[in-house]
């Protein structure tokens, strides 16, 4: 065996198991910002997603400069979307089961939630039109972008693409309800618009993505002023 072969490291000096290289570069590079410069990049985890520890020096507003390290979990960007019935005050939202929130104190883990995913290779429209079709069985016509939104900008990279379109029961061309072979078991909930506002008064709707585009909805959306 080569001296050293042993000490690869996946993802990093040889392929990793989704065929990934060199994702310890990734920040190295940054410069749009002077007050920041990037010392060193580690992988500490390298699983479906990434977790990297950076170390950068941090020149303070009063003048002194310091060395800091923040760990930054990449899990990709992503992009949800709100689906309404105008006419009829309803809206689509999915229920599943989150691990993370159950083992935080929710008390089934079973979140309602506004049809979601990952981007994957894609760009943010195909997306949230492929994931809409997914988990609600709606094939989406005309989109409006939201906003952009860092969900947890204090360690987690993903930016969230936010979109709203209107839906009609005849645009439910399927039952939705996820990819099985991707662990997903999706439930569609077509709800009545007041009562989805009342759900996150009393804690039934909890998830941060889906109670911003609700409140959207009603404040500047298709419910506004209404």
């Amino acid at each position: 065996m080569q001296e050293g072969a042993g000490r690869e490291r996946p993802g990093v000096d040889v392929p990793d198991s989704r065929g990934r290289l060199e994702l310890d570069r990734i920040g190295r590079d940054l410069e749009r910002n002077p007050r920041v410069r990037i010392r060193d990049v580690e992988i500490t985890s390298n699983g479906w997603h990434v977790l990297r520890r950076t170390t950068f020096d941090y020149l303070r507003a009063d003048g002194t400069s310091e060395t800091q390290q923040r760990e930054t979990y990449d899990r990709g960007n992503g992009a949800t979307i709100l689906l309404y019935d105008a006419d009829r005050r309803t809206v689509l939202l999915t229920r599943q089961f989150r691990y993370p929130a159950y083992v935080n104190d929710h008390p089934d883990g079973m979140l309602i939630e506004a049809a979601a995913g990952l981007l994957d290779d894609d760009d943010p429209e195909t997306a949230i039109r492929r994931e809409a079709s997914e988990e609600l069985g709606v094939a989406v016509g005309p989109l409006e972008h939201i906003y952009d939104v860092y969900m947890s900008p204090g360690s987690v990279t993903e930016r969230v693409h936010f979109y709203a379109a209107s839906y009609r029961p005849t645009d439910r061309t399927g039952a939705g309800g996820g990819v099985e072979a991707e662990g997903e078991d999706i439930e569609v909930l077509e709800l009545d618009f007041d009562d989805a506002l009342a759900m996150i008064a009393d804690g039934r709707i909890v998830d941060g993505k889906t109670i911003m585009l609700l409140q959207w909805a009603g404040l500047g959306g298709p419910f506004g002023g209404r």
